[in-house]
């Protein structure tokens, strides 16, 4: 017997009506009881247990009440839709509904499962000792694509994993595995405005098993809070296109002996890393900011504020990577050394950034190093701002056509490379070294009138088209070297008075 298929407009109203008939449940420890059905909000369940047990479909809701608190894992099951994702929310006045994993895997967990939402949560996970705890954990395994996960406004807290990296353990554990048929990844994972604080050991991870060959999609990290982890603040694998933005990331690497860095992914391409404050991170092995591990290609790190960081601003690894673009960035008295790469890493672009460090400090700007058997190939530095009231060294040797162009060197340079067009006079910033917390907070790095870094700064095709302010940057005609493109007239009044910049603007259009 042949079966004619169901035309497309009726799988469409069979979605409809399943979203029609979606229910919405109501959870609350003081007043709920786990024999309620829980679809009524003078009925509410009491406990995780109800909410475990059932099966969940497109469009159902499931609401904890304000100020109320749970123990144990919450570990819901069914997928929503593209039409109708699954919610999770709070309803009520007050704070945030709270879940104590008190030593489970982990707090919250979707294994398995599609078109989630999960908001405005308080969650800690922790128990009188150490294990592989996680805030929030996203497990797919031979799932094939995994669509619309979105984790929004949760504050994760207080996680007492292992310091051991090969653990993961962390506030918010993402993870693609298995060697099935499937090709297994996530398409539309959102991590958005979460606060999370004392997550050891890491932060946030997305990992992944597939080695490269399926990668993740449509992956945005934005406008998180990250304070005080043992080791690695933000970490993505096999990634395309994925957006790390509006972090404010203070203090990384608090606790561990091993490596760790503040934001870095792995083995992914066309990531942008922008808009993000990094401060704190602790300790030189490796202590920096941001990093482009192994197998990257095609990083962009623009509009970002670092400053404090023992290991300095960037490190970029390995043999597969190359094409990495870091521009309009602000780095304010980070150590050891500012700009580290290890290995034949190839055809890195680092231009328009301005670095200060303060009287005492002593610096590696740039130090090229020996790694799987060569030194980096084709590292070019265009119209950068390298600011010492400290001092400044250079470890180039063995590097491969590494180029200096249109750059300003001021103060102490120790082994200052051969640059045919540098500056080694004052480029009159404001007030160097007045940075202080919030992106907003580097006026300080503008140029003043008459600064000889004022449109002697060599064109960039693709430049971004705008500075660390969100001004025009032409691609044509010299521009200001630095992170700041000066405008005569609009920077400055009539009596030579600077005109403050709304910041806002260019934050706003890095998290839309």
């Amino acid at each position: 017997m042949h079966i004619r298929p169901l035309c497309s407009a009726c799988i469409v109203l069979l979605s409809v009506a399943r979203i029609v008939s979606a229910a919405t449940f109501y959870v609350d420890s003081a007043t709920g009881s786990d024999a309620y059905r829980g679809n009524d909000p003078n009925m509410p369940w009491k406990s995780l247990s109800p909410v475990n047990s059932r099966t969940f479909s497109p469009g159902d809701r499931i609401l904890f009440k304000a100020g109320s608190g749970y123990a144990g894992e919450l570990a819901p099951h069914g997928s929503g839709s593209d039409a109708g994702p699954i919610v999770i929310d709070m309803y009520g006045l007050g704070a945030k509904p709270r879940i104590d994993g008190g030593g489970v895997y982990a707090t919250i967990l979707l294994e398995n499962v599609e078109y989630w939402e999960i908001n405005n949560l308080e969650i800690t996970n922790t128990a009188g000792s150490r294990g592989k705890y996680k805030g929030v954990a996203v497990k797919i395994d031979d799932f094939g694509t995994a669509h619309h996960v979105h984790l929004k406004n949760l504050y994760i807290h207080d996680v007492n994993g292992y310091y051991n990296i090969k653990n993961y353990t962390m506030g918010i554990y993402i993870n693609n595995e298995g060697s099935g048929s499937h090709t297994t990844h996530f398409d539309g994972l959102l991590i958005e405005n979460c606060r999370i604080v004392r997550t050891d050991r890491d932060g946030i991870v997305l990992k992944s098993d597939k080695n490269g060959t399926v990668l993740n999609r449509n992956v945005v990290i934005r406008n998180n809070t990250i304070e005080d982890v043992a080791g690695d603040g933000i970490v993505i694998w096999d990634c395309d296109g994925a957006i790390i933005e509006g972090t404010y990331l203070n203090g990384a690497r608090m606790r561990v002996s091993d490596r760790a860095v503040g934001i870095w992914p792995y083995r992914c391409v066309n990531t942008l890393i922008q808009c993000n404050e990094v401060c704190n991170v602790k300790g030189t092995l490796d202590g920096q900011s941001f990093d482009s591990d192994r197998h990257c290609h095609n990083t962009t790190f623009q509009y970002n504020y670092s400053h404090d960081n023992d290991g300095g601003l960037l490190l970029i690894m390995g043999d597969d990577n190359s094409n990495n673009i870091v521009r309009y960035n602000i780095s304010q008295n980070d150590g050891a050394r500012i700009f580290q790469f290890g290995g034949p890493t190839r055809d890195n672009k680092i231009y328009n950034n301005t670095i200060y460090v303060r009287r005492g400090m002593s610096v590696l700007m740039v130090q090229l190093a020996y790694y799987l058997d060569d030194y980096p190939v084709n590292t070019h530095f265009y119209n950068n701002i390298f600011y010492a009231d400290g001092e400044f060294r250079y470890a180039l040797a063995g590097s491969h056509n590494t180029i200096f162009e249109n750059n300003v060197f001021y103060g102490n340079h120790s082994g200052r490379p051969s640059d045919p067009n540098a500056i080694t006079s004052d480029p009159l910033l404001l007030n160097p070294g007045s940075g202080g917390t919030g992106l907003h907070s580097v006026d300080g790095y503008r140029v003043r009138p008459g600064s000889p870094a004022i449109a002697s700064g060599k064109p960039i095709p693709n430049n971004g088209g705008r500075d660390y302010w969100g001004k025009t940057v032409a691609v044509t005609t010299p521009c200001t070297r630095g992170a700041y493109e000066y405008t005569p007239h609009a920077d400055f009044n009539s009596d030579g008075i600077i005109n403050f910049l709304d910041f806002s603007a260019l934050v706003e259009g890095c998290l839309q």
